[in-house]
């Protein structure tokens, strides 16, 4: 099975426990995970992450919009010697 079958195998279920798998450090039967097999996870997840909506990946951080924002009109200052 090569990499763009195994990726169109994962369900969302499989999705999930890669996710608490990265989580945890560990695998569901409490092995550890090694650093190559959470890299691999990790890029499993973002691989099966594309065909959702940026709002709905992993990861996801909404743009910031607070009340220390300047308004996008806003210039700042800029100060001379």
């Amino acid at each position: 099975m090569d990499l763009p079958q195994l990726l169109e195998s994962i369900t969302p279920q499989i999705c999930e426990s890669l996710k608490r798998a990265v989580e945890l450090g560990k695998w569901p039967d409490g092995r550890a995970l090694t650093a190559e097999q959470k890299a691999l996870c990790m890029q499993a997840i973002i691989a099966y992450d594309q065909h959702k909506p940026a709002e709905q990946r992993t990861g996801y951080v909404p743009p910031k919009t607070t009340a220390c924002s300047p308004p996008p009109d806003e210039q700042p200052l800029k100060w001379k010697n």
